[in-house]
């Protein structure tokens, strides 16, 4: 599922206040977003049909957690984008951008944390 921007707000939303109640996240919403409660049991409704939310007795949970979604979505841009290939989304993304001694630092990390 890819997140437009007010779904991505709503679901960072949820993400940061979890657990939450419906009845809460109906005043966030509706605060944050200026959304009226039907739109907000709607969004939360296809959420929760994707596997990404859950609300049982009144109470919305995260199945799957910020981090995991934005990892799948992370690899699923490089499956289509670059055919799978890291180092060629890398060379694509450092075509305009030159990375950082920090940034180099940290990719060097990951690596070394991630051989074998």
């Amino acid at each position: 599922m890819k997140l437009g921007t007010v779904e991505s707000r709503f679901a960072d939303l949820v993400w940061s206040h979890a657990p939450i109640t419906t009845t809460g996240l109906v005043k966030l919403c509706a605060q944050e977003l200026d959304w009226k409660r039907t739109t907000t049991y709607t969004v939360l409704k296809k959420f929760c049909q994707r596997g990404i939310f859950d609300t049982t007795d009144s109470l919305v949970t995260v199945l799957v957690t910020r981090e995991d979604y934005y990892a799948q979505e992370s690899e699923d841009f490089v499956s289509e984008a670059f055919h799978g290939s890291l180092p060629a989304f890398l060379v694509a993304f450092t075509r305009r951008k030159k990375l950082s001694e920090e940034e180099i630092a940290q990719l060097q990390r990951l690596i070394d944390e991630n051989r074998g």
